[in-house]
């Protein structure tokens, strides 16, 4: 990441993106071409208050020459006001190179579409008032629980090696309808791809690429706590496979039938919540464990 000649303004630390491959006649061209959803006034208001620089800090003006490979940066900014997102993260651990939060359910991990200031990496930045934060995994926004963010750029690369690796031991808890005639635990396995709609998965025919232990917690009637070890980390896996166990989770809108986007409606979570995340860390060599307080 190269440094910035910005600074991080309300938590939110600037964007930047490398000119590419084209021929445009001035920078307001290029920028109208690559970002359709922003009007072209906006660009010229934001240019006009310097928010857009060169890599050198040199303000970019809508006549600015079109350079191939210049770097560009400028804050990212919504059209509409965001609905306040009700629920609080908790730091759960805090050292030189680790921030371990609980994150509640309904809020993003890091700014994507229309969610800027309510995600969680914005909401640390300003309570921590630290820019260089970044998570080193991610949990979907209807996911609630452990997530850990690197602090200190120089130990970063060693501990997303963890993930990478997959030397890291991950616990979840999910509720769902109650699962019958089967021996706990059990792993299911299955071979999982992106489906036709772009934020969906599904399961095909193959060599399985996925894979979960799950194990039974407790009964609350017809529906059962299950723990679930994924020993694989696919997009959407856990509610993926007790999908198609026939058992989804309660208040999952994508598994088993896509439903209409609920958008600002925080009234029914997905029942999932990323329960522990545990390791050797790589530094010190002791065991570390992290728990989420929160309850389905």
């Amino acid at each position: 990441m190269p440094s910035h000649p910005l600074p991080m303004r309300d938590g939110v630390a600037p964007s930047y993106l490398y000119l590419p491959e084209g021929d445009w006649p001035d920078m307001i061209s290029f920028l109208v071409a690559r970002f359709p959803d922003v009007p072209e006034a906006a660009w010229r208001e934001r240019m006009a208050r310097g928010d857009v620089v060169d890599g050198a800090g040199n303000p970019l003006t809508p006549s600015s020459r079109f350079k191939r490979g210049l770097r560009m940066f400028y804050y990212r900014e919504l059209e509409e006001p965001e609905t306040p997102i009700p629920f609080k993260e908790e730091i759960l651990h805090l050292d030189e190179h680790l921030v371990v939060v609980d994150k509640p359910h309904f809020l993003p991990v890091i700014p994507s579409g229309r969610f800027l200031h309510e995600t969680l990496l914005v909401r640390l930045r300003k309570t921590l008032g630290e820019e260089d934060l970044v998570p080193i995994h991610r949990l979907d926004r209807e996911t609630a629980g452990v997530v850990i963010f690197s602090r200190n750029a120089g130990s970063r690369g060693t501990y997303q090696s963890m993930f990478q690796k997959r030397v890291i031991d991950k616990e979840y808890e999910a509720l769902a309808p109650r699962l019958h005639n089967v021996q706990f635990p059990f792993t299911y396995r299955s071979r999982m791809e992106e489906g036709d709609k772009f934020f969906v998965m599904k399961e095909v025919a193959g060599e399985p690429n996925s894979e979960t232990l799950i194990d039974v917690i407790e009964h609350r009637g017809e529906l059962t706590l299950y723990r679930l070890y994924p020993h694989t980390g696919r997009q959407h896996q856990l509610r993926v496979h007790l999908s198609a166990l026939g058992v989804p989770i309660v208040n999952d809108a994508f598994y088993p039938v896509a439903l209409p986007c609920k958008q600002d409606d925080v009234s029914q979570p997905l029942q999932l919540l990323a329960r522990a995340i545990s390791f050797i860390d790589p530094l010190s060599g002791e065991w570390r464990e992290f728990r989420s307080r929160r309850t389905l």
